[in-house]
């Protein structure tokens, strides 16, 4: 009986002692313990991600230092901010942050709200071989070669023998510093319109359909049905969406911008990825280049976070 008592009485003040606080490491222990398949699983495509994405980095310190090609990437001379004065004091900083800005915004914008158009309009067929044929019409430009929807636009645009061309007198669209903007943005659009609306249709597919029918029985019509059922329901998507776009607003796809340059438009299709080219690959100023491209995206990262915040403060859709 005093034995037991004894167990108790240690029992009682070992229970009263306070528990050992569990670190970080302990956690994470049990964690991969618990799911190493799901990590077994991922581990190729991390590797590919850590490979191709996060060791180049390492060359990001090219921009604080003076490449010399004999002494490799930590050996030229460290000057600091240097290079990122250099180009905050270019001539064309102005000209190229304008265009960068100008063409990416109409870019981001009419890219992002057509495609939810798109699929509202899409979701409203009925037929389901009407809307296959829709479906498949919008989606089949996006799988036409950039090389192809540039070579397209300068024959449609052609003055006097395009097919766009010809109804615009001697005034080339191409060439133009006003026009090309606007070329650029509303091919973007027409190309990845039907491929971006996927992710839309997708949702819209998910909703009940006792909302539509409830919705009729109470007299909605068409517009009432994707006002308070199908936006509704796109809502958490297109803010998630519109978050990760906002990580590429001074993105502008190099290889398109690139292909559209001529001697005319030349004012206002200088971008920060075209002067990146030229000034690190043409002209072989590789620290100037590097500082450049690291500033971009550094104003990417920030909008980036910004755009999280804000949709995490109003909605309750954020991605961290």
């Amino acid at each position: 009986m005093a034995i037991s008592t004894a167990h108790a009485a240690r029992g009682r003040a070992a229970a009263m002692e306070p528990r050992r606080k569990r670190g970080i490491l302990d956690r994470l222990a049990d964690h991969f313990q618990r799911y190493w398949q799901l990590w077994l699983l991922c581990a190729p495509a991390l590797f590919f991600v850590a490979l191709f994405a996060y060791v180049p980095m390492w060359g990001i310190q090219l921009a604080f230092r003076e490449f010399e090609p004999s002494k490799g990437l930590t050996g030229g001379t460290f000057v600091g901010f240097q290079y990122f004065l250099d180009f905050f004091h270019n001539p064309l900083f102005g000209e190229i942050m304008v265009n960068t800005i100008r063409i990416s915004l109409w870019t981001l914008v009419m890219g992002f709200i057509c495609p939810i158009i798109l699929a509202l309009l899409i979701n409203q067929i009925g037929s389901k071989k009407v809307k296959g044929f829709v479906q498949t019409v919008t989606y089949m430009p996006h799988f036409i070669s950039v090389v192809v929807i540039v070579s397209m636009l300068n024959i449609f645009l052609t003055p006097g023998s395009g097919i766009i061309g010809r109804f615009l007198g001697d005034e080339s669209l191409m060439g133009s510093t006003s026009a090309i903007t606007a070329v650029y943005w509303i091919s973007e659009v027409w190309q990845h319109v039907g491929w971006n609306s996927i992710i839309y249709l997708a949702a819209l597919a998910g909703v009940d359909t006792s909302l539509y029918e409830a919705a009729k029985i109470d007299g909605a019509g068409r517009l009432q049905l994707i006002r308070y059922v199908d936006f509704p329901a796109i809502l958490p998507t297109c803010s998630i969406l519109l978050i990760m776009n906002m990580g590429s607003v001074l993105n502008v796809g190099f290889d398109k911008i690139y292909l559209m340059q001529n001697a005319l438009n030349m004012p206002a299709t200088e971008v920060i990825s075209t002067y990146t080219y030229k000034i690190g690959i043409l002209n072989g100023q590789y620290s100037y280049s590097t500082a450049i491209g690291l500033f971009n995206t550094v104003i990417n990262f920030l909008f980036l976070i910004t755009a999280n915040a804000i949709a995490k403060r109003v909605s309750d859709s954020s991605i961290f």
